[in-house]
């Protein structure tokens, strides 16, 4: 317990994760706290995640952003979900859209009525009757005042951070720049008390925020609070990322294409694309990785391909004694979903509900640990089923995906679907029944049986029914622009 109030805020790392907390804490506590944060123009920022999910547009909410300045500023596009290429089966495709697929009935989910439509020749592509999906393969997108479609963003993960420093240095954020040399602490409690930096400068405080990267500075290399790796579940630990030139028109979707041992990732931006291969270092070493990444990519090569190393799993506890680490220091699933910054997010807004004004205590630190750690495992199994339920058998990477054991609680809702058709979900998860059945049935997992109450409309009534859903889809996205049009007139970024 720590009884004095909180009156110190430092931050100890920069990047997206801590120029996030940075913004939040100096939007909305910068008249009222002391707020530092610490980094150093010497250590680079892993920054590969530049694809979003909606929920952040709840944050720039929080503080007051405006959308067309945002995506200006991050020469940023829109994003509708994730086209998979190959998971199921090579040549293979399916689409996990951001918004909701046909239309459910108060007692079973649309894809119980998809399923019997498919078994009587009557439906579409299971992906035909979400508005989200039609458009984005259509490269169309708008918002309008009553806008329907649920999106979110590509981003360059740099100058997002740049965009939010400036955030939070009108807030009153004071910067250092300096690398950390030691962490100090209070040798009765073992609490933080400072960081002292190369330079001799010493930046006290009374609450931390670890944001030092997968090193875990201060959460890990000082506190020591230990580490679940999931390597056995999650088999990828290496990326390669690199930047392209644009080429044409960007898509309003994520490419995800699997290959041999991993998968790779294509993210248009305004002024490059974002590219890159995910990978298992024990199916391919990295010079095969780099290889198949550079003779899969568009356009002329911008940089040097940059390789990332890390660990699959979540720090034993994200709060400890005075320190909170967020981002890359608490934990890491991988960038399938784009759930780093989400997370990120997740982390800044729960600390900001639980945040310690008069003092730290140890319910208040159990129950942020116990929400964080929950959110991180839903998470993580909705990733794991991606790998796990597939058709490939084509290398030993995906033959070892097929045939590991997998956590029970996604062993659970795989059973219940197979056998069922029903979708096991709880309030607050991030990813909804409408996203676990566009990738269980995308990764190929057919329902033994479907709801009986489908058997309440006749074949002619079902017909109609999947027939004006995909009627309805077709006529709003052919109201939609082509998604360029859209960024020239809405946000579209000055030259460098």
């Amino acid at each position: 317990m720590h009884n004095g109030h909180i009156r110190k805020l430092v931050i100890a790392g920069g990047g997206t994760a801590g120029w996030m907390a940075a913004a939040m804490f100096g939007k909305h506590f910068g008249e009222t706290l002391d707020i530092t944060l610490v980094e150093s123009d010497e250590i680079g920022t892993v920054g590969v995640g530049e694809a979003t999910i909606p929920l952040l547009q709840h944050f720039h909410e929080c503080l007051n952003v405006s959308e067309p300045e945002f995506l200006r500023a991050v020469r940023g596009t829109f994003k509708l979900g994730i086209f998979f290429e190959n998971w199921r089966n090579l040549g293979e495709n399916y689409f996990h859209s951001f918004g909701l697929v046909g239309r459910e009935r108060w007692a079973a989910g649309f894809q119980n009525y998809w399923l019997r439509g498919r078994r009587l020749d009557l439906a579409r592509d299971y992906g035909e009757y979400c508005l989200e999906a039609s458009a984005a393969l259509r490269n169309r997108f708008a918002i309008s005042l009553n806008n329907v479609l649920n999106y979110a963003y590509h981003i360059d993960a740099g100058l997002y951070g740049q965009f939010l420093r400036g955030i939070a240095e009108e807030s009153g954020v004071i910067r250092h720049e300096g690398r950390i040399e030691q962490v100090e602490q209070d040798p009765v409690n073992g609490f933080i008390t400072g960081l002292r930096l190369q330079s001799g400068q010493r930046v006290t405080g009374d609450l931390f925020i670890d944001c030092t990267g997968f090193r875990g500075l201060l959460i890990e290399q000082t506190l020591n609070v230990g580490f679940d790796d999931y390597g056995d579940w999650l088999p990828c630990d290496s990326a390669i990322a690199v930047p392209t030139a644009v080429t044409g028109s960007a898509h309003p979707y994520t490419r995800s294409t699997a290959h041999e041992a991993g998968w790779q990732w294509r993210i248009p931006l305004q002024h490059r694309v974002g590219n890159g291969m995910v990978f298992s270092s024990r199916h391919w070493s990295d010079d095969e990785a780099r290889a198949r990444l550079l003779d899969n990519v568009q356009g002329a090569v911008l940089a040097e391909p940059r390789l990332i190393r890390f660990r699959a799993g979540q720090r034993r506890r994200y709060w400890y004694k005075n320190c909170v680490a967020l981002g890359l220091a608490s934990g890491f699933i991988e960038p399938l979903e784009s759930t780093s910054i989400h997370l990120i997010q997740r982390g800044v807004t729960r600390l900001v509900q639980f945040f310690p004004d008069k003092g730290i205590r140890e319910p208040a630190i159990a129950e942020f640990n116990a929400k964080m750690q929950d959110e991180i495992n839903n998470i993580r199994d909705f990733i794991i089923l991606h790998y796990h339920v597939t058709n490939r058998s084509d290398t030993p990477f995906w033959r070892q995906c097929r045939t590991m054991n997998v956590p029970d609680s996604l062993a659970h809702r795989i059973q219940l679907f197979r056998q069922t058709g029903r979708i096991a979900w709880n309030p607050g998860e991030l990813f909804g029944t409408t996203s676990w059945a566009q990738v269980m049935l995308g990764q190929g997992l057919m329902p033994e049986q479907y709801h009986p109450t489908v058997y309440a409309m006749s074949k002619d009534e079902l017909g109609k029914y999947l027939a004006t859903i995909h009627r309805q889809v077709e006529e709003q996205v052919d109201q939609l622009p082509d998604q360029q049009q859209f960024i020239d007139d809405y946000c579209k970024a000055p030259p460098f």
